[in-house]
């Protein structure tokens, strides 16, 4: 367990982070501090518990799950984007990758709560970090039913396994979709399009035709109305 400039002067935030260190000492987790919120980054085989002890024990009370969401940590494009060369072609260009970037997949995926406790009027973000090109959780669908729908999103744009959760199916993207088009992997393009074929009178799939590229960031020329920037910058 560590800190990151755990005192900020809230006073509920500090009692917040106090009985955080009381009930969960021994448990590998740490907090962080940004812009006057807080994260408790924790690992997914103590969430459930933890989960538990958040909504239920009077020093928390977080009976609103507000979200959950997934995210994918991976550096694909990095590379593609560090740099200042300017495009003739536009402010939307592509680039060949120079090579792959690799991932760490013991650090790649999260999955990340957000809880409201109306007794104590203060929030809680949770990142859960998760391990492996699969990566599994237990569901708090038994501890937030509004979980359901949310679990099911994270799943199906992100690939994240929620283990014990009821029903788990896609639920925005279409029937038979390959892939998890929220992680950073998955080509922007995606793998199939759709169009209408008025001989067949039906909508059908394809390879997609558009060429692969990876988008960098756009660049802003030297212009009258930044003052005096004299340097072409990029800028996302």
């Amino acid at each position: 367990m560590s800190h990151q400039e755990s005192r900020t002067g809230d006073a509920r935030q500090d009692a917040l982070v106090d009985a955080i260190d009381r009930h969960f000492a021994g448990s590998d987790y740490h907090l962080e501090f940004s812009r006057g919120e807080m994260t408790l980054v924790t690992q997914a085989e103590a969430w459930h518990e933890q989960a538990l002890i958040l909504r239920d024990h009077p020093d928390f009370l977080f009976q609103q799950l507000t979200d959950v969401c997934g995210v994918d940590f991976a550096a694909y494009g990095q590379s593609e984007w560090e740099t200042e060369a300017a495009s003739s072609t536009g402010f939307g260009r592509g680039a060949e990758r120079s090579e792959p970037v690799a991932a760490d997949d013991s650090k790649r995926f999260a999955s990340v709560y957000h809880l409201l406790s109306m007794r104590h009027n203060r929030r809680l973000r949770i990142r859960v970090q998760l391990e492996g090109p699969q990566p599994m959780v237990d569901s708090v669908v038994d501890i937030w039913s509004v979980a359901n729908w949310f679990e099911r999103e994270a799943f199906d744009l992100f690939g994240i396994l929620y283990r014990g959760h009821p029903d788990l199916r896609r639920i925005l993207t279409d029937y038979g979709f390959v892939g998890h088009p929220f992680r950073k992997d998955f080509p922007i393009s995606g793998h199939v399009e759709m169009r209408y074929d008025p001989d067949l009178a039906r909508v059908v799939y394809e390879p997609v035709s558009i060429e692969p590229r990876v988008l960098v960031a756009r660049v802003i020329r030297s212009d009258s109305r930044f003052g005096d920037a004299s340097l072409d910058r990029p800028h996302a």
